[in-house]
């Protein structure tokens, strides 16, 4: 690893220009910058935060490989500054770069937890589960200072209404009397990201996550408190962690996991520019054979926007990353879990509170 160039604790190693526009924002960094992990560095690009006020908050998801229908996202952009995300280019949207400033551009949406407790008293919405975040994580550093996403669980709570959380931070425990109460009804299920076992991989990868000790912790805690969660390995990338595979599916299972998901790494949009910066940084022994692996997956590209293979991609490697998690479920997780959370009591507790006028 070349570390000598590398930025510490930031995934992106430079600023990336907004394709969209010729000059995208530039804004002070006077604001708090939340410290990392013990016994990592702290750089010099200060993270800001910046309120928003949306209009709408629940998000209709049509694409039909995701696995969720509704999403709700707190926060743009994402400190934990996973160098892989796939969101990175939806902060150009915002008029920001897909590179740092998705990391240290934080867009907070103050209003959240009203827009979305008048949508689940709205006569016209059904119940359906809705997933916590889907984009960026709802648990990522700045949430253990505003606590939106707990007031988010409490309103789900309120109204007794379904909810799915996909993070890889260890705060989530913070709320784990309000998760506890949603699970006595079912209306709660997490997708815990792990992506490897090695710390010093997840360091460079994922550089202000938790640590993988204590995510491997926070499984055990949530499904020890009967709080349903499963795990994502996502992404794999080829010669990174593509090796850990079965490794991984076993260690989850001792911790109480009863499955587990993947995707194959697609790097979209700005994302294969801000990868391979990032390999040439930390591991410029691999790059050539990560990227050229990458391509076998997407059919010669870095990316493969098709539905249904894009996340999984194409031929003999994706092939065997798909027969190894076949051989990882059929060892490790029998029972072939799946979650099925109610919808029915928030109609039920809807009509009830409007008996009361």
């Amino acid at each position: 690893m070349n570390s000598k160039q590398q930025i510490k604790g930031r995934g992106a190693q430079e600023k990336v220009s907004n394709r969209f526009f010729e000059n995208h924002h530039e804004i002070r960094d006077d604001f708090l910058n939340y410290c990392i992990e013990q016994g990592e560095s702290i750089d010099k690009h200060q993270t800001t935060y910046i309120e928003t006020y949306p209009k709408t908050i629940v998000n209709k998801v049509t694409s039909p490989d995701v696995g969720m229908t509704y999403s709700l996202n707190p926060y743009q952009g994402c400190e934990h500054g996973c160098v892989y995300c796939y969101a990175r280019n939806s902060h150009e949207y915002w008029g920001y770069g897909a590179g740092l400033d998705f990391e240290s551009k934080i867009l907070v949406k103050k209003n959240t937890a009203e827009l979305l407790e008048k949508k689940l008293r709205s006569k016209k919405w059904n119940a359906y589960p809705i997933s916590l975040s889907g984009n960026t994580d709802c648990y990522q550093p700045i949430e253990k200072k505003l606590k939106i996403t707990r007031k988010l669980l409490k309103v789900f709570l309120k109204y007794k209404h379904p909810v799915g959380i996909i993070t890889k931070n260890t705060l989530i425990l913070r709320d784990l009397d309000i998760l506890t109460e949603l699970s006595k009804h079912n209306l709660v299920s997490v997708y815990l990201s792990i992506t490897t076992l090695q710390e010093e991989t997840r360091r460079i990868l994922e550089p202000r996550t938790a640590t993988i000790k204590k995510r491997l912790e926070t499984l055990e805690i949530l499904n020890t408190a009967g709080i349903p969660t499963n795990v994502m390995m996502a992404p794999i990338i080829p010669s990174i962690n593509s090796h850990e595979i079965l490794p991984l599916a076993e260690e989850i299972s001792k911790r109480g996991a009863k499955n587990i998901g993947y995707t194959v790494v697609r790097l979209n949009g700005a994302i294969g520019n801000i990868f391979t910066k990032w390999l040439e940084n930390t591991m410029p022994d691999r790059k050539n054979k990560v990227l050229h692996q990458i391509m076998e997956c997407h059919k010669g590209n870095l990316n493969d926007s098709k539905f249904g293979k894009r996340m999984k991609g194409n031929g003999n490697f994706a092939n065997q990353i798909h027969q190894l998690f076949t051989i990882a479920r059929q060892k490790y997780f029998t029972e072939g879990h799946k979650t099925h959370l109610n919808c029915d009591l928030h109609q039920y507790h809807k009509d009830a509170q409007l008996r009361l006028f």
